[in-house]
């Protein structure tokens, strides 16, 4: 027997019931009336249609809170320690594999140690990452919107 002689068991299969195709689709109109919307192929409102008035859920109060806050690709200080270059931005990072989505922006976090000098360009960075590149005898460039404790300082 080869993989071409298969077939399955006499009765296991039936064709589709093909509603709606003149009369061989269980006749004429299908169960489905004459004319109307409804008798159409792809007809209907949908589940939460109200014939015309405002649907329930639009109609009751909404509570709570909708975040809508900024989500950033996470770089680590450990990640950029095993990375190779001295300078990093967002095509290095992504190069390196830190960086994944496109359209988010990125910031550095002080997650484990840096051994080494680095120049890193990144969107945000904790306070505690700033300082931890600049002990290591790099430096972080935000851009000018975010200002932080440790440049206020200088």
């Amino acid at each position: 027997m080869k993989l071409h002689d298969l077939k399955p068991a006499e009765g296991s299969r039936k064709n589709r019931k093909r509603v709606g195709r003149g009369p061989g689709g269980t006749d004429k109109t299908a169960g489905r009336g004459h004319k109307g919307q409804k008798s159409r192929s792809g007809a209907g409102k949908g589940p939460f249609f109200e014939g015309g008035r405002s649907t329930l859920i639009s109609r009751l109060p909404k509570r709570g809170f909708n975040n809508v806050g900024t989500t950033y690709e996470i770089v680590k200080l450990s990640q950029l320690d095993a990375a190779q270059g001295e300078t990093f931005d967002r095509t290095a990072l992504e190069l390196a594999g830190l960086v994944r989505r496109k359209n988010r922006p990125v910031k550095l976090l002080a997650s484990g140690e840096l051994t080494r000098a680095v120049t890193v360009h990144v969107d945000a960075a904790s306070e505690a990452a700033i300082k931890a590149v600049e002990a290591a005898g790099g430096s972080v460039v935000l851009p000018q919107t975010q200002t932080t404790e440790a440049q206020k300082a200088e």
